[in-house]
């Protein structure tokens, strides 16, 4: 949207939801979503991306809210557990208005595996500008990830990823019947967000091997819809680093450009465990 102004008219409210949990990456290279390197960690089995996770958790808001969703959205998800393919889930919505609610995931063992707070702000904060970042080429050699590694990309900075939004992405469903989606994904073919944080993910897998890690938490903001076939730029820089009961931490900063005009479409900040302790 061109103005700042936001336009609550025919507004519905967002609603609780649930569904048949997905995992649309089981041979990703981060081997924590396969079965077996899962099961060595302590899991029952490969996990579904944190990324899709959230976006069941900002299901609600793109049905409820629509392209006004996808255009100025702000979502603070944080995973806390484990979600499994195929099994059984519901997103409770609570302290719902036209303009904000909160909510959370419960498994079908009545865990507790993400939260979400998800709002339509009535002034989207200020875009970041592209920095124009090198590119990495594909056959660039890219470290092993460890505490000295990352520390020197907070020096050096991290590559640009192009990326393109298609039928061909890694992720463009985040259940197993597209048409299940929320109508502005599975009509509009706009990104959904499942691929939109999947793009923080995939910049730092394009600098840094790391398997398995752990998609954390996202606080996004949305800038602009995503159609199909836009080419887009992702930059990223690392803001922290920490270590927790033996898990290695990382936040970084992403900034999600169209290629065509520099203009951003959505900004994230990602949290993530890039080493987990041994099992």
């Amino acid at each position: 949207m061109g103005s700042d102004s936001l336009d609550c008219t025919a507004m519905s409210l967002p609603e609780s939801w649930h569904a048949e949990a997905f995992n649309p990456v089981p041979e990703s290279e981060n081997r924590i979503h396969s079965d077996e390197t899962a099961k060595a960690y302590g899991f029952r089995g490969g996990l579904v991306p944190g990324v899709v996770v959230s976006a069941y958790l900002l299901h609600p808001a793109a049905v409820a809210w629509g392209r006004e969703w996808v255009e100025r959205g702000q979502a603070h998800v944080v995973v806390q557990s484990p979600v499994y393919d195929g099994e059984t889930f519901r997103v409770e919505v609570e302290a719902a208005t036209e303009t904000a609610y909160e909510a959370s995931l419960i498994d079908e063992r009545g865990t507790r595996c993400a939260t979400a707070k998800v709002s339509r702000p009535t002034k989207i904060p200020e875009a970041p500008v592209r920095r124009h970042d090198s590119f990495l080429s594909r056959d660039t050699e890219r470290p092993v990830a460890s505490l000295a590694v990352m520390e020197r990309f907070i020096e050096t900075g991290l590559h640009a990823l192009p990326a393109l939004w298609s039928k061909q992405a890694e992720i463009t469903n985040y259940l197993r019947d597209p048409n299940e989606m929320a109508p502005i994904y599975h009509k509009e073919n706009l990104a959904n967000p499942a691929f939109m944080l999947g793009l923080t993910n995939w910049v730092m897998g394009r600098n840094v091997r790391m398997s398995p890690w752990l998609h954390l938490q996202t606080d996004s903001q949305n800038h602009r819809a995503v159609t199909s076939g836009t080419r887009l730029v992702v930059e990223a820089a690392i803001s922290d680093l920490f270590e927790k009961k033996g898990h290695k931490f990382v936040d970084v900063d992403v900034g999600v450009f169209q290629e065509s005009d520099d203009e951003a479409v959505a900004s994230i900040r990602l949290r993530a465990i890039y080493e987990l302790r041994s099992p």
